[in-house]
């Protein structure tokens, strides 16, 4: 249901002066306008309401924006009338309520203004949502709208400025459950969106939030059932890779898994970091059924490309388990090797490094296993990669015989390459070579 104002089509005070710019000037008496009650609700009314398909532009499009400058220009009075009204607080948040679509013009407006509100007015709005804690289920229901995820970043204290002044407004939010609420988008939604925000919500908890938030997202309860959802046959795809990215984040705090990320000024500190023994272990239950996942049969797909085609190619889930893979591994955890090990997680890694010649993102995680293994103090997994995965004897091989051809499609590969072409070098003996050199330098 829309909110809506009787006597839309005749021109408020407030329209004339959003009309005129008379708003720019931010004068003594405009001020003392502005911050009226009934001002106020009429701003936030036009940020909230949808307006009818008959009515001019300017109540589309001018009015919602001008609204939105006037509460981001962070004027005291204007913003404490907000916020200590609980009725105008409510009137806003009522945006949130259930709708089959939201207007992505306004939900900008929205998360503005509230993030605004956080910033500015940080302990009033907490207590209010704290008093409101329905709101957290609204937002979750909204995760996948990107400037909604950005409103609950902040409200899980990831700015670590706003944070650091305001914990004690803060800190009630760790006793929520609004983490799992989160985790369960992953089993709850079909929408890649919702899959991809949730993990960077999620990843960005793992590396700015407070340390209550941060502890509860790696306990062996939580990624059990990141990982519970990751694994249902009945899931997409984007569910297994974001979920993936979580995990990740987890192990390896200072790695960056999905792209472009918000940072709030918390310096990452040098050196390796320190991973919970029981997270690496809440892991390791789900890894035998990732590593069944990289087996894909031919019949999956194929993809032509500028060598010949792949069938099937190796795909964005297959990457980013191999990925997880090698950040395992790096936490140096004994769990951890002696998992992979019983499993042989090394050799069908090592094969799909073979397999996907021109894979240079593949190439180099599968790399990072191999660095890993040679630099562990654990002999078994050493001997495990040198003797069991016979490293040396495939390395030697592919530098025997680097050229690929259509000859080697008889290999049941699923790197075909093209019939009537030139014969290319496969793309991994850079990676080889610094392998190689590497095992020099282990065997002086």
């Amino acid at each position: 249901m829309f909110w809506r104002m009787a006597g839309l089509s005749t021109a408020s005070a407030v329209e004339a002066i959003l009309d005129k710019d008379e708003c720019k000037s931010l004068n003594g008496r405009l001020l003392n306008f502005l911050r009226e009650r009934v001002q106020v609700e009429q701003l936030i009314r036009y940020i909230i309401e949808e307006p009818l398909d008959d009515v001019e532009k300017k109540r589309t499009f001018k009015f919602p924006f001008v609204a939105c400058e006037i509460f981001t220009c962070e004027i005291e009075m204007i913003l404490k009338t907000l916020v200590e009204d609980e009725e105008l607080m409510l009137l806003l948040f009522s945006f949130l309520e259930a709708k089959e679509t939201h207007n992505s013009l306004l939900v900008g407006y929205f998360s503005k203004v509230v993030i605004c509100l956080l910033v500015r007015k940080t302990i009033p709005f907490m207590l209010f949502i704290k008093d409101h804690q329905e709101i957290l289920k609204q937002l979750v229901d909204l995760i996948g709208i990107t400037s909604i995820m950005e409103v609950i970043k902040r409200l899980l204290g990831t700015d670590e400025h706003l944070y650091s002044n305001y914990a004690s407004s803060m800190q009630w939010v760790e006793d929520t459950d609004v983490l799992e609420m989160i985790v369960d988008k992953f089993g709850s939604s079909g929408s890649p969106e919702v899959h991809a925000n949730a993990a960077e919500i999620l990843c960005t908890v793992a590396r700015y939030a407070p340390p209550g938030l941060a502890t509860k997202l790696s306990s062996p309860s939580c990624t059990g059932r990141l990982l519970k959802h990751t694994l249902e046959d009945s899931r997409p795809k984007s569910v297994l890779v974001n979920s993936l990215s979580v995990c990740i984040s987890l192990l390896d705090p200072k790695r960056f898994t999905l792209g472009t990320y918000h940072i709030y000024g918390r310096q990452l500190t040098q050196g390796s970091m320190v991973t919970n023994p029981e997270t690496v272990e809440g892991m390791l239950g789900s890894l035998g059924d990732l590593l069944m996942l990289l087996n894909v049969s031919s019949t999956e797909g194929v993809l032509l490309t500028t060598y010949g085609k792949l069938q099937p190619p190796l795909g964005k889930h297959r990457l980013k388990i191999v990925e997880f893979i090698s950040v395992l591994l790096t936490v140096g955890s004994e769990a951890a090797e002696k998992e992979i090990i019983r499993l042989g997680v090394v050799k069908r890694v090592l094969d799909l490094f073979f397999e996907y010649p021109y894979n240079n993102f593949v190439h180099h995680h599968v790399e990072n296993v191999i660095l890993s293994c040679l630099e562990s103090k654990n002999s078994q997994l050493l001997d495990h990669l040198l003797n069991e995965c016979n490293l040396i004897g495939s390395m030697l091989e592919a530098e025997k015989d680097p050229i690929l051809t259509a000859a080697d499609s008889d290999k049941l590969q699923p790197t075909v390459p093209a019939e009537g072409r030139k014969p290319l070098r496969i793309g991994s003996i850079g990676h080889l070579t610094r392998i190689s050199n590497k095992l020099k330098i282990k065997h002086v």
